[in-house]
């Protein structure tokens, strides 16, 4: 994943894998926190977008996600 700009540090990698990249071995990022980065970098609090369907509570990162500090400048 490739993110430019917008308070996101440069040349840095997060994680890694182990010797045949078939699993993470440290440092998870999975793919609600990344979107919930990506909605803080745009100025929105991911846990408040909350709307209701079929009497039950959704947000944009479903139950999980959170923001991935390393990665902000």
């Amino acid at each position: 994943m490739w993110l430019a700009g917008g308070g996101i540090k440069g040349g840095q990698v997060i994680g890694a894998t182990g010797e045949l990249a078939f699993g993470i071995t440290e440092d998870k990022v999975h793919v609600q926190d990344l979107h919930a980065t990506i909605l803080h970098c745009l100025g929105m609090d991911h846990t408040r977008l909350t709307y209701r369907y079929m009497g039950r509570d959704f947000r944009l990162t479903d139950i999980a996600g959170s923001v991935v500090k390393e990665m902000l400048a």
